[in-house]
């Protein structure tokens, strides 16, 4: 899911052929539904387009906001998964079947290949620091890749199965699919700070300017910023996408086919 600054927008992984979905954040309605290609996943807003990765077929979708028209469809590599935006360029994270993942560095007015970074086996989702660009690697480790020429400047232990990934202003929060718990790590250095437990099955990670959502298997948990005490709890069924409108959080429940506003 991704904010565009009045809408939502959400991957529509189980339509054949794919599409995403753009919804007034004022109230839910659906403004329009839009082809891209197989088996959508990642959505991110450039500020004026959306971008969307197709994992089944191994490119990514520009979309302009305003309307939904593509703008273009690029190449990028196998299993493209979760997107970032570093202001300037797109960030996406592919995953061959075997060895190590990569993440590729897109401009974004124009799809142009700027370079290929290896990280480590299995890289799910990417968040941007403001300076670096971090990426979860399944192996159970994150990267972090300076955005200026994709230089690796460090690879940190989390749990197992990270995915879903957010910054919030100093330290990265990541979602431990397959141990139930998430983990915060200082930007600056990549030390852990803290581990947390939460529902079954986490997996997407947001931000709204004092707490952190994370989507589980489960519903929808908020922890306190400042040391990952559970705030609540909401229960859902298959949650996935998280995202934060300046007002309020999105979560889409994929086994409901439904998104709520909390």
């Amino acid at each position: 899911m991704a904010f565009d600054g009045a809408n939502i927008w959400t991957a529509n992984f189980g339509d054949f052929p794919g599409t995403v979905t753009k919804l007034r954040a004022s109230d839910g309605e659906a403004l329009g539904t839009f082809k891209v290609g197989t088996e959508p996943g990642g959505v991110t807003y450039d500020g004026a387009n959306i971008w969307v990765s197709n994992t089944a077929d191994g490119t990514v979708s520009k979309l302009r906001a305003s309307d939904g028209k593509n703008l273009g469809t690029f190449s990028v590599g196998p299993a493209p998964w979760w997107t970032a935006f570093d202001g300037a360029n797109i960030w996406v994270t592919t995953a061959p079947t075997s060895g190590n993942g990569s993440v590729t560095k897109l401009r974004a007015r124009d799809g142009k290949i700027l370079g290929t970074f290896t990280v480590g086996s299995g890289p799910i989702a990417a968040a941007f620091d403001g300076v670096n660009v971090w990426v979860t690697n399944g192996g159970g480790t994150v990267s972090k890749l300076r955005a200026s020429d994709g230089k690796v400047l460090g690879t940190f232990a989390v749990g197992s199965r990270p995915t879903g990934i957010a910054f919030d202003g100093a330290n990265m929060w990541v979602a431990n699919r397959g141990d139930g718990t998430v983990s915060q790590l200082r930007a600056s250095d990549g030390k852990t700070l803290g581990t947390f437990t939460v529902p079954v099955l986490p997996y997407g990670v947001a931000f709204d300017g004092a707490n952190i959502w994370v989507t589980t298997g489960e519903g929808v948990t908020e922890l306190r910023l400042s040391d990952g005490i559970t705030l609540g709890h909401l229960n859902g069924s298959g949650s996935v996408g998280v995202a934060f409108d300046g007002a309020n959080v999105w979560v889409a429940d994929f086994n409901d086919n439904v998104v709520g506003k909390l």
